[in-house]
């Protein structure tokens, strides 16, 4: 049963997934905290909405307030761990505290490069393909319990292009002066893209902290489900004991 203190949490899903990909962390956490995730603009149930990092950053901020518990913790896995990083400096007073999971490399310079040409390659594949591809692939790595909703609510490949041509050459480690709350850079152990600039980033804010999930990739919360929820859970439960 969650308490009067228990900070709420929004969960935010990475490139061409949709709440679903939060499943099981909706599921372990709801009885102890206020949870919900979000459906991206072009992803999910907006999947008819065009992209636009401003309208990702107001859905963050819809969903903080439907919770009605004041500011909440954001969780945000890759495209949404950078949306979440621009909802804390749009939103300051809506954030209590942030969590970048697959998020802290930079998004400028040379790095960005073959992300580009694989957001310009997408548009190319038929989508059914696409679809099929990652269902066989999520269904081979994972249990059904984790991503079978995940797999339900389909891809947004149509974003791809638009969601990282946006990202990509906007942020840095620099983005974290805009954060005003603690902030867990939560990341795979085995995710050496991805957390290629933690070190950078933990250092540019007063109050963040790495944390690794053991064995994991990219997919933390996929690869590491439990790991990655308690690492949550953990975070969580600090923000509420400091009010």
């Amino acid at each position: 049963m969650t308490t009067a203190r228990a900070v709420p949490i929004v969960f935010v899903h990475g490139t061409r997934f949709s709440a679903g990909q939060w499943s099981v962390q909706l599921t372990a956490l709801r009885d102890e905290f206020p949870v919900v995730a979000v459906d991206l603009p072009g992803h999910g149930a907006l999947s008819a909405r065009p992209w636009s990092l401003s309208g990702a950053t107001e859905v963050i901020a819809r969903a903080v307030d439907s919770l009605d518990c004041g500011p909440a913790l954001v969780v945000g896995h890759s495209l949404g761990g950078y949306a979440s990083l621009e909802f804390a400096r749009c939103h300051p007073e809506r954030l209590r505290g942030l969590v970048l999971a697959g998020a802290s490399a930079s998004t400028r310079g040379a790095w960005a490069a073959p992300y580009r040409w694989v957001a310009g390659l997408v548009p190319r594949v038929p989508a059914d393909r696409l679809a099929r591809w990652n269902d066989r692939l999520l269904r081979r790595l994972y249990p059904p319990e984790v991503v079978e909703a995940t797999i339900r609510s389909g891809y947004a490949f149509h974003t791809v292009p638009a969601a990282w041509g946006e990202v990509l050459g906007r942020f840095d480690a620099g983005a974290m002066g805009s954060v005003k709350a603690p902030v867990l850079i939560l990341n795979g152990e085995k995710d050496t893209v991805f957390r290629s600039g933690e070190a950078d980033f933990a250092r540019a804010h007063p109050r963040a902290r790495v944390e690794l999930v053991p064995r994991a990739g990219h997919l933390a919360n996929f690869d590491a489900p439990d790991a990655f929820t308690d690492a949550v859970r953990r975070f969580a439960r600090q923000l509420s004991a400091v009010g």
